[in-house]
């Protein structure tokens, strides 16, 4: 990339080849003694949730002790890089996950409920029910002024349909992001869809600003199709209607966001976009890590999740030398064969996490990193899969939060604290506060 200019406007962007995106503060936008300089530092704050499925060997996870960081557990020394940006929070639980008289099924209610406290209604058919979760709280309120107000990636493609586990429909598996109470959000998997959503399908300037206007007037036109119909539909109907036309909304305004993009800013080229999903699942994670770096950085969107695999995944890891299934190993009846198989997982699980921190601390963000003004909760909705407890559960909090957090610390929490508790602090502290929701009781400190 060149840039000839030498004081650049705040609002340039990439673009080329059908391209645009906006760029991150640099110092060239800020002249030096300038009174620009004393203000333009006003960091965009974001959040971020990345999920680990079925659980963890608790006994390698947790600190010896609460207090400061002076020693990572096991589990978690890829994060000895970043050991003074977290915070360990022990003891939070999602009792909303257990069976409250549904039976078995603790792998759906550990991913339906993990950002909402919500426990999930006990069906297989497409009427299903869970809760708003906490990234679309923040979507809602940081979300509103990028491209895309959220960003929703995972490692395994999820067509299932109908049940899945114990008479729960396989929605409560698909996805850990609910736009509403019965609408979970699509993850995508694949690195060249997820390109192409962030930065277009390529085509000139000129070409792919007749397809947004094209894809708008469509987008109109099925909007005033589907109202001409609500006078004969069912209230239920109306209901599943409005939600459709909501996420059309969403649509327009990206479609907008990236229109008024167009009319400004400087020319430069964007990287070559990706083939598909590589076979090594090591350079797929990574891959869509490096998206998700480069979606913050230009300012594409503020809030994801990334799910690094679903609940009950069969996936191998012969990469680490682990080639059975990550749900057997996970069931290992304290096997120590299969304790050291699943300790090698969880490590790996939590090395992608590092690189993660890492690209994010690497990359410049006003007078900071993308990392000193982001809040980004690593854990999941299990502890000890063995057991499927919903108590104690595996997490991690990293970044700065723009100076709202100060990491080197775990923190332990009163028995039977909510994990929503925590999910509201992490709201509020990205400028996002929400009322209290799902089972939570009050912010949390941290």
């Amino acid at each position: 990339m060149f840039i000839t200019k030498h004081v650049l406007p705040r609002r340039t962007f990439l673009r080329g080849a059908g391209v645009t995106l906006a760029l991150p503060l640099l110092d060239a936008m800020v002249p030096a003694l300038t009174p620009q300089a004393l203000t333009a530092a006003q960091p965009v704050r974001r959040i971020g949730f990345v999920y680990l499925a079925n659980g963890c060997w608790m006994a390698r996870w947790r600190p010896k002790s609460d207090g400061p960081l002076t020693e990572l557990s096991p589990t978690l020394t890829p994060l000895e890089p970043f050991k003074d940006r977290i915070v360990v929070p022990m003891g939070l639980d999602h009792r909303q996950a257990e069976a409250l008289g549904d039976g078995n099924g603790d792998h759906s209610r550990a991913s339906a409920v993990y950002l909402n406290g919500i426990h999930p209604k006990f069906t297989e058919g497409p009427d299903v029910r869970a809760g708003k979760t906490a990234d679309q709280y923040a979507a809602d309120a940081i979300g509103t002024d990028t491209p895309l107000r959220s960003l929703e990636l995972a490692m395994e493609k999820t067509y299932l349909i109908g049940a899945c586990e114990n008479g729960y429909s396989c929605a409560y598996l698909n996805s850990i992001s609910w736009r509403t109470a019965t609408t979970p959000n699509p993850i995508e998997t694949n690195p060249r869809v997820v390109f192409q959503r962030l930065f277009g399908n390529g085509g000139s300037g000129e070409e792919r600003m007749q397809q947004l206007q094209e894809d708008r007037s469509l987008l109109d036109f099925v909007s005033d199709g589907i109202s001409g119909l609500r006078s004969r539909l069912s209230p239920a109907d109306r209901v599943i209607v409005g939600d459709y036309l909501e996420a059309v909304r969403d649509i327009e305004q990206r479609i907008q966001a990236v229109e008024r993009q167009y009319r400004s800013g400087e020319a430069v080229d964007v990287p070559e976009p990706p083939i598909g999903i590589p076979e090594s699942f090591d350079e797929h994670a990574k891959l869509l890590l490096d998206l998700l770096t480069l979606a913050w950085q230009a300012d594409i969107t503020r809030v994801f999740t990334f799910t690094l695999g679903k609940e009950q995944s069969a996936l191998p890891y012969p990469e680490i030398g682990v080639v059975d299934a990550h749900h057997a190993v996970s069931h290992h009846a304290d096997d120590p064969v299969k304790l050291e198989k699943y300790f090698k997982i969880n490590v790996y699980q939590v090395q992608l996490f590092s690189y993660l921190l890492g690209k994010l601390q690497e990359t410049a963000d006003g007078d900071g990193t993308l990392l000193d003004h982001s809040l980004v909760l690593y854990g999941g909705g299990l502890s000890d899969g063995n057991m499927h407890d919903h108590n104690d559960l595996p997490l991690v909090l990293a970044g700065g939060g723009s100076g709202t957090l100060k990491g080197g610390r775990a923190i332990r929490y009163r028995q039977g604290t909510p994990m929503n508790n925590l999910l509201v602090s992490m709201l509020d502290k990205v400028g996002a506060p929400a009322e209290l929701f799902g089972d939570a009781t009050e912010p949390l400190d941290i």
